[in-house]
């Protein structure tokens, strides 16, 4: 008896302890979006001497001061900015950091950033009373990269479920450099948009495959990363579509299947796609250029107007007219005009190297595709 009271009271101790270590909840609000678009942003940090505030709606390295009140809380309002998703981070002191009171992270293979919506009634990312498909979260080894197991998104349409004889288009959609499998849906909203469009009869019920793009390590030395493109398009070719297609009710056949990106993923696009015309009839490009020696690797592709237009029953490309991209993307274009190659070059004014671009990009881009395609058992 003595002794099982000796228990119970170091286990009351140990409970009391570790509840004693956890800080009191901080009521603190961050971010508050204020129904004219702008947002107050804050932060408690009484002891600190500078605190700054970074979102993507401004150029990349500007700093938004925030100032302290008496009770050691920064903060500053902004906007109104664009209704869509942003990130945004602080510096405190020069360490750059996540909002803490904010559970809304983006996930990134250096310093995530906090995430902040701002509302706009009947966008395509707007959550709606509508049939909703599935996300899934898969793993998959692959004998390509090193035997890694590594993570595969794969977004389902509404009613996939019900009907087991029935096969669906498949898009690869690809993410950006630093992004990890989940951006696409996590930042990018893909299943949003696509339950949304297919609601309205806007886009075709689709299978969405969003792999992880990093082939190699992020941040490797030049040597190394230059091997990225040509490893991921042999693991998507190899592992990935051979896998996708035989888990998933994907409808056999070229005309049935799409490769898209975003930067990096869209370099990614523009190698796997053009290079493999025999399996791809629709490429998305969004706020990404073709890597330097594209256009010799493609001449067959660039020469071959008539060929080349015939097979592709969508090109697809999109960039804003401030993102540091947008010149060598303008260039592409106009090589893909003087070869007489069809395509749509899509600008958005005042579009940053951002994700609100890369929601609108997809949004446009998805209602594209498999148009005419006869799908089913």
């Amino acid at each position: 008896m003595k002794t099982n009271l000796l228990l119970l009271i170091a286990a009351l101790f140990i409970v009391a302890s570790s509840f004693a270590q956890t800080p009191p909840p901080d009521g603190l609000v961050s971010p508050e979006v204020h129904a004219d678009g702008k947002v107050t942003f804050r932060l408690r940090a009484p002891k600190a001497a500078e605190v700054t505030l970074f979102g993507d709606w401004v150029p990349p390295g500007t700093k938004l001061p925030m100032t302290k009140d008496a009770e050691g809380v920064w903060s500053t309002t902004v906007g109104p900015i664009e209704a869509t998703i942003h990130l945004y981070s602080f510096t405190v002191d020069g360490v750059t950091m996540a909002d803490p009171v904010n559970p809304r992270i983006k996930l990134r293979q250096r310093t995530s950033a906090s995430l902040v919506e701002v509302p706009q009634k009947g966008a395509p990312w707007e959550v709606r009373d509508v049939p909703h498909g599935s996300v899934e979260s898969n793993w998959l080894r692959t004998r390509v990269i090193n035997g890694e197991t590594r993570q595969v998104f794969v977004y389902t349409p509404p009613g996939y479920e019900k009907n087991p004889k029935q096969r669906y288009p498949v898009l690869y959609l690809l993410h950006g450099s630093g992004d990890t499998a989940e951006s696409w849906t996590q930042v990018g909203a893909t299943n949003l948009i696509l339950d949304n469009l297919i609601a309205e009869k806007k886009a075709k019920p689709m299978i969405i495959v969003m792999p992880l793009g990093h082939a190699v390590p992020f941040g490797s030395p030049r040597e190394l990363a230059a091997k990225n493109v040509p490893l991921m398009e042999e693991y998507v070719l190899k592992d990935l579509m051979p896998w996708a297609e035989a888990k998933y009710r994907v409808a056999p056949g070229r005309q049935n299947r799409a490769i898209a990106g975003l930067s990096m993923g869209g370099g990614q696009a523009f190698a796997i796609g053009f290079g493999h015309l025999d399996l791809f009839s629709a490429i998305g490009v969004f706020s990404s250029a073709p890597g330097q020696d594209w256009a010799t690797k493609n001449k067959p592709v660039l020469d071959d107007a008539k060929g080349t237009n015939a097979k592709l029953n969508v090109f697809w490309y999109g960039v804003g007219d401030k993102d540091p991209v947008f010149t060598r993307a303008k260039e592409a274009s106009d090589l893909f005009n003087k070869q007489q190659i069809r395509h749509t070059f899509r600008t958005y004014e005042g579009g940053l190297h951002t994700w609100p671009i890369w929601r609108r990009c997809l949004s446009e881009f998805a209602p594209l595709l498999f148009q005419g395609n006869k799908t089913g058992a």
